[in-house]
């Protein structure tokens, strides 16, 4: 039949192996959370409340009871709070036009494999979006309360009073001040804000700050500063630059993974259909810190 010809052909593309080969490459921000799996579409979670736990104030006691404590005296009750919060799992949905038998016999591989490329990236895409989002609170504008601090001066595109690296010092700051890990703090900013940084180090800054170069730069070796790693993305919101604990800040819950089919229509042709389900959950706000107005 000539249907059979086709459906092998497209099977031939093993789609899934490929989809999941570029989601891998596409989808930055899900290798800097937590993964985890959900079975229900309605997930049950709960946020920390951040800082330090400590006594409560009462009348004419301000200081720690849990310090300094008399002999033979009962120990304070203290104990960690969180907020219960429910969250509905999102679905990512795409489907290519309807190749036809006769363009799967004789069509250039490469076509069918760009079809399934750029459809894969298209689904990864909004799930980073969706991630870098909620991990920042929508930039600091939600209910979860991150860190948040104007940038120094004018931003980052200040070459004259302008500090990115005082700005991710304030945002190391921040987290720890708040009981979190400043050990590999992820810092996510766009393509001009890395430009920017750059422009700050190697011209204005040069070899001023030790350990950096421009050949250090040519070798790669700015992926690191003040021990976080620099991440560059264009789904990072522009005009901030966002820092976090990616063991702590937050969660992708997967429902479904990516996955793919190949829907026939016997003696017409195929469609490949792609899709992931899940959710992203910011777990402990003030493990994250945004730096905003980072451009003039």
């Amino acid at each position: 039949m000539a249907d059979g010809s086709s459906q092998a052909d497209i099977r031939s593309l093993e789609i899934e192996k490929m989809a999941r080969g570029f989601a891998e490459i596409d989808n930055v921000f899900k290798n800097f959370v937590r993964k985890q799996s959900t079975t229900a579409r309605k997930i049950r979670w709960y946020r920390k409340t951040s800082g330090f736990l400590d006594s409560t104030d009462t009348t004419g006691i301000t200081a720690s009871q849990i310090a300094n404590v008399a002999e033979k005296a009962l120990p304070v009750v203290v104990e960690a709070t969180w907020t219960r919060l429910e969250t509905d799992v999102r679905k990512y949905f795409v489907t290519s036009p309807l190749f036809s038998i006769e363009d799967l016999r004789d069509t250039d591989i490469r076509i069918l494999q760009t079809n399934i490329r750029d459809l894969t990236r298209a689904v990864q895409n909004q799930i980073d979006k969706r991630i870098y989002n909620v991990i920042t609170d929508t930039q600091a504008t939600g209910s979860a309360s991150v860190n948040t601090a104007a940038a120094t001066a004018n931003g980052w595109d200040d070459t004259t009073n302008g500090n990115p690296v005082l700005d991710i010092m304030v945002g190391l700051e921040n987290i720890s001040t708040n009981g979190y890990s400043v050990n590999n703090i992820i810092v996510a900013m766009d393509p001009n804000n890395y430009k920017d940084l750059l422009n700050y180090l190697i011209t204005i800054k040069g070899s001023s700050i030790p350990g950096f170069s421009s050949e250090q730069i040519k070798s790669n070796v700015l992926m690191m500063l003040l021990g976080c790693k620099i991440v560059v993305s264009p789904n990072v919101v522009a005009d901030s630059v966002a820092m976090w604990n990616p063991e702590a800040a937050g969660a992708w819950l997967s429902f479904m993974p990516l996955q793919t089919a190949v829907i026939e229509d016997k003696g017409i042709g195929a469609r490949i259909r792609i899709w992931e389900e899940g959710e992203a959950i910011l777990t402990d706000p003030k493990a994250v810190h945004v730096i905003t107005d980072t451009n003039t």
